[in-house]
């Protein structure tokens, strides 16, 4: 509704000072001249909104203005503490501050909307980790969490994955640490390898934090590092994630999959591999049959998700993989083949 944008685009006025009409557009999501009409609709309201033309122009309030226009609504309130993730918050060593802000918050709250506001917490809680895992706290996560909110460089050795002594093979470098990712349980820290930014990745790496085996104050680093305004951790994260899943669909399988087979094909291959698959997809044949290439990480990943389907998916190639099959088809007739003794009883049942 035009004035919930009105409301936010005098709020993001007042909280940042000289945005441009291109820089509210992307914001709101709407055009530079409908940006320029709701400006003059917030005067006309009352709302001292002035622009300024040049270098350094923008947007601006009335010098000593503010709005009132601050005031939550309950259900703002309710999804304002839901945004609250106890567990990474007490992982990072941020708990004690978080309940401090949230205590500020609620007393500065009308009774109604506090009201609100605390009873979201006795609906919703968000637990991170997966099932049947003991979650652990990496010991240097919360000095980790200090360094990125202070923008100083580190210097982590990080150990590799597979190796015997994971310690002593442990790589020591320089980063600047941007942002802490917990997923599925798993804390990863992404940095930025200083004097590496015109290198393909621009630098970027990715770490887990439970691998960091040492972490100290980046040498000479006495000042913070300057961040790359352009740099958003959320779509890094999402963009980086989806590219690091393809890299592991290394072997292709083809396969037919019955109709239920298809229905099913989501529920037992991650999800990049099945988008590719049914790109590739065939139209069905006269017994509704569809054939596709299947991206995988190798035939002991695809052996271990297409047994879960059944008789619903044959492997055509690799002829490898597909003679495993016809090893364990055979394993599981012989195993489950009735034995003289129990032909008798079913026979007997049959006269009776």
């Amino acid at each position: 509704m035009r004035a919930t944008r009105l409301i936010r685009m005098a709020l993001l006025i007042q909280s940042n000072p000289g945005l441009t009409a291109a820089a509210l557009a992307r914001e709101l999501e709407i055009s530079e001249r409908t940006v320029i009409r709701d400006a003059q609709a917030l005067q006309e309201a009352g709302v001292p909104v002035r622009s300024e033309r040049g270098r350094v122009g923008g947007y601006f309030l009335a010098a000593g203005y503010r709005t009132r226009l601050t005031t939550l609504h309950p259900s703002e309130a309710e999804t304002l503490f839901l945004s609250g993730l106890p567990s990474a918050l007490q992982d990072l060593g941020l708990s004690d501050a978080a309940e401090t802000a949230r205590l500020k918050l609620t007393a500065t709250l009308l009774p109604s909307v506090r009201q609100a506001a605390e009873s979201s917490v006795r609906r919703f809680h968000l637990d991170a980790p997966a099932w049947f895992r003991e979650p652990a706290t990496p010991e240097l996560l919360p000095e980790l969490a200090r360094a990125v909110w202070a923008d100083r460089a580190v210097q982590l050795s990080y150990a590799r994955p597979g190796r015997a002594d994971a310690r002593s093979s442990a790589v020591a470098r320089v980063v600047e640490p941007y942002g802490l990712v917990l997923k599925a349980g798993t804390w990863y820290a992404v940095a930025r390898i200083p004097g590496e930014r015109e290198d393909r990745d621009g630098g970027w790496r990715t770490y887990r934090v439970d691998r960091i085996t040492a972490l100290d104050p980046a040498p000479g680093a006495e000042e913070p590092f300057v961040r790359d305004p352009s740099f958003e951790l959320a779509a890094h994260w999402q963009a980086r994630s989806a590219a690091f899943a393809r890299t592991l669909l290394c072997t292709t399988v083809t396969i037919r999959l019955t109709r239920r087979g298809l229905r099913r094909l989501p529920a037992v291959v991650d999800g990049a591999a099945v988008v590719d698959a049914l790109a590739s997809a065939s139209t069905p044949d006269p017994a509704g049959l569809v054939t596709l290439d299947l991206p995988t990480e190798s035939e002991d990943v695809a052996f271990d998700q297409l047994a879960r389907l059944g008789a619903d998916a044959e492997v055509l190639a690799p002829a490898r993989l597909r003679a495993r099959f016809r090893e364990r088809a055979a394993a599981l007739a012989a195993l489950y083949q009735a034995d003289p003794q129990e032909a008798e009883l079913e026979e007997a049942d049959d006269q009776r």
